[in-house]
């Protein structure tokens, strides 16, 4: 049994790993099967990870059709980025705990930058910064959900480097009032084209179909 649960935190941090990175798109059915042949696994440790990763909301099971990554309606999408908002403020101001009030050091952002990634980096910063585990978690259960769909709408919103840049500046040098409403400016930006994002995802989602 330890080894199945062992197999299964590694299949789980794999998958998580790839939901992340942008290996499975909005909508993409994830094959249970084909992880146990990659991972050179039984199926036992694959269907606990993946269940695992359905009650962190970040696979969708709808049962005869099997496993997906969530694709989100317009309601729930604004949700999930109102969400972010409020969670990131709340970071905000609780403020950073002593041991890490010195501004942990992030990638700079260029043109260059996996901005899907650097997104996720600073907004993972500035929950962890708090220490305050559950808002962290919380954090990054938002941060998760929202990866793929930040890879797969680059694109629809111009100035992405620019507008992550001026957060990380503000972040780095702990301007927090400039912080805050950089990132009211941010979410409100994305929730203004949530019918546009959705429109988008549910097009490639029929694709991949």
């Amino acid at each position: 049994m330890d080894a199945i649960h062992s197999k299964s935190a590694f299949v789980y941090e794999q998958v998580r790993r790839a939901l992340r990175s942008g290996r499975y798109a909005p909508g993409q059915r994830i094959d249970p099967t084909g992880l146990a042949t990659e991972f050179k696994t039984s199926p036992t440790p694959v269907r606990f990870a993946l269940y695992r990763l359905v009650g962190e909301a970040l696979v969708v099971d709808h049962a005869r059709g099997g496993l997906h990554v969530p694709l989100l309606t317009e309601v729930g999408m604004r949700d999930l980025y109102d969400w972010m908002e409020r969670l990131l403020l709340m970071a905000c101001d609780i403020g950073a705990a002593p041991a890490a009030r010195k501004a942990e050091r992030l990638e700079p952002v260029s043109a260059d930058s996996d901005l899907a990634k650097s997104t996720w980096q600073l907004f993972d910063a500035i929950a962890r910064a708090t220490a305050h585990r559950s808002l962290h978690h919380a954090v990054k259960q938002a941060n998760d959900r929202l990866a793929p769909i930040r890879r797969a709408k680059q694109g629809l919103l111009g100035h992405g480097f620019e507008e992550l840049s001026e957060l990380n500046r503000y972040w780095q040098t702990r301007d927090i009032p400039s912080l805050k409403s950089a990132l009211r400016d941010y979410h409100e930006r994305r929730k203004k084209i949530v019918p546009r994002i959705v429109a988008l995802l549910n097009d490639r989602s029929d694709y991949l179909h």
